[in-house]
């Protein structure tokens, strides 16, 4: 009995979704929520598990195909209706098989007494003998046959796993941490075989690669630069990229957007990082990065600046009750925002927890729509890139979103006892793009100060909740 699957609903105002890839074939079997396809919205690109167990039987809706949700995906049942397809490419490796077999027999010895096919004919007319010069080219090919099977079957696994190989190395974009990761390591990209959803390769995989490899490989690959396999292509817009060209626009277009940068002074918040950072892993299981202090200096500073999470609502501005971070994701797939709630209510280790879990499943596309949706306020951390600073876009209906840069060493002037003197501090660019509409620059520039001397103050001891 077959049963089919439809596409589900993948949040609330979602109504349509694109197939990008399909996860299994015809014949294959399936469990119970084990992926089946990769489906992309206007909101985010997602894995549809499959809801039962059984042989994919049909599929009904070919990638790159849009359908509404609640339509027909897939047929799955007990396999009965997909043996019969099957059974056919079982029959077609048969002929294949023939000519493996030719090559017991000795084709040279057999090609000696050709005059046995030329004696049938022979016994017919005498011009017969011409037609046996055409019969022996057709078993001259058949020991060439012979010779390229002999040959692939003894390598035949290494072709196969060359293949693996290589496949690994160029199965699609590779995400910059991962190839910065493998360059840092000097692993060979090429080499490692991913685990990640259709063979991608994780950061997992370049960490077991690295262990695995010689210890004198590392130090003679690191210097070598990648070339990209995209140089020189055409690729097609994916459905997420055309979704945020499109909001970029209206947004430039419908919003008056500027920024405002300030630096900050952030030695405090470094030497209490570095002191507590391994003792906060042990016990939270979390890494201690900035990320998690510029996020709670930023939610403290949006509730006493509240403008700056408000929005635009006709000619009204709505003052959200609740302050919901927006954190840009970097994937392969493209730059996603999935949200903390309720960033109010954290401390440290909340933040640092959120942020990881959010971030790992964005980029495993096992996030729902919903967490995508209801930010207030976006924060994106160029720095991990090693920006300085930027001016990023806001994204309606939001109306600020906060850029923070590297974090680095640099000397600067400071008082001392009345004295100025240089010191080497860090520091760290914080850029707050803003829609003009509703906040001004003394707007934006209130709340960049209440950031700046949070951070800068370093008193974070009683928010580590470890």
């Amino acid at each position: 009995m077959s049963e089919s699957v439809n596409l589900p609903a993948l949040g609330e105002s979602v109504t349509e979704g694109t197939v990008t890839r399909w996860l299994k074939n015809v014949g294959d079997r399936v469990e119970v929520d084990e992926p089946l396809l990769e489906v992309s919205t206007d909101k985010v690109d997602t894995e549809i598990p499959s809801p039962i167990a059984g042989v994919i039987e049909a599929i009904l809706v070919q990638e790159d195909e849009t359908v509404e949700v609640g339509t027909p995906l897939v047929t799955i049942g007990d396999g009965s209706a997909a043996a019969a397809p099957a059974a056919t490419p079982v029959e077609a490796p048969a002929p294949v098989a023939a000519p493996a077999q030719v090559e017991a027999p000795a084709p040279v010895e057999a090609s000696a007494p050709v005059a046995a096919p030329a004696a049938t004919p022979a016994a017919v007319p005498a011009p017969v003998a011409p037609p046996v010069v055409a019969p022996a080219p057709v078993f001259a090919p058949t020991p060439v046959v012979q010779t390229p099977v002999a040959a692939p079957v003894a390598p035949e696994p290494v072709a196969e796993s060359e293949a693996r190989g290589s496949h690994a190395g160029t199965s699609g974009y590779v995400t910059p941490i991962v190839r910065k990761l493998a360059n840092e390591a000097g692993v060979d990209l090429s080499r490692v075989v991913g685990t990640g959803v259709g063979g991608r390769i994780r950061k997992e995989d370049i960490v077991l690669a690295q262990s695995a490899a010689p210890a004198g490989a590392a130090a003679a690959s690191a210097p070598a630069v990648e070339v990209s396999a995209l140089r020189g292509t055409t690729q097609p817009m994916s459905r997420l990229r055309k979704v945020v060209a499109e909001r970029a626009v209206i947004s430039m277009q419908s919003s008056a957007q500027l920024t405002t940068v300030v630096e900050v002074d952030v030695t405090r918040v470094a030497i209490l990082r570095d002191k507590v950072k391994a003792d906060f892993q042990a016990k939270t299981g979390n890494k201690l990065s900035f990320l998690p202090f510029f996020a709670l200096a930023a939610a403290e500073a949006l509730q006493a600046n509240p403008i700056i999470n408000a929005t635009i609502d006709g000619d009204t501005i709505v003052y959200p009750s609740q302050e919901n971070i927006s954190i840009a994701v970097d994937t392969e797939r493209g730059l996603l925002t999935p949200v903390v709630r309720n960033a109010g209510d954290l401390d440290l280790a909340g933040f640092a927890a959120q942020i990881a879990d959010l971030a790992q499943r964005t980029r495993d596309n096992k996030l729902k729509p919903d967490e995508l949706s209801g930010g207030t306020f976006t924060l994106t951390n160029t720095g991990s890139r090693g920006a300085l600073f930027d001016t990023p876009v806001v994204f309606l209906p939001q109306s600020a979103i906060l850029g923070t840069g590297v974090v680095y060493k640099k000397p600067i002037v400071v008082s001392q006892g009345g004295l100025d003197a240089i010191a080497i501090r860090s520091t760290v660019f914080l850029a707050l793009s803003y829609d003009h509409r509703i906040i001004d620059g003394a707007d934006a520039s209130r709340f960049l100060v209440t950031m700046k001397q949070r951070l800068e103050a370093g008193d974070f001891e009683a928010n580590l909740g470890m």
